[in-house]
């Protein structure tokens, strides 16, 4: 069994919501100021699924394929 990523890209937003990649970069920036990152700094997939409100189990299904 590989194990799971810690940390979620703009590609992978666009898949899941559905919006654009430039759309995910925002939504990474948005994230990052909500939890008082610096723009270096990751976000990760527990972090972009307390913002977002969008189950884990559904975002897993996303970064499965």
């Amino acid at each position: 069994m590989t194990p799971k990523r810690a940390c979620i890209y703009p590609k992978d937003i666009q898949r899941i919501t559905g919006r654009s990649e430039r759309y995910g970069r925002k939504l990474l920036n948005d994230i990052r100021n909500y939890f008082g990152k610096e723009s270096h700094q990751f976000v990760t997939i527990k972090e972009f699924v307390e913002y977002s409100g969008i189950e884990e189990e559904i975002v897993d299904k996303y970064l499965m394929d």
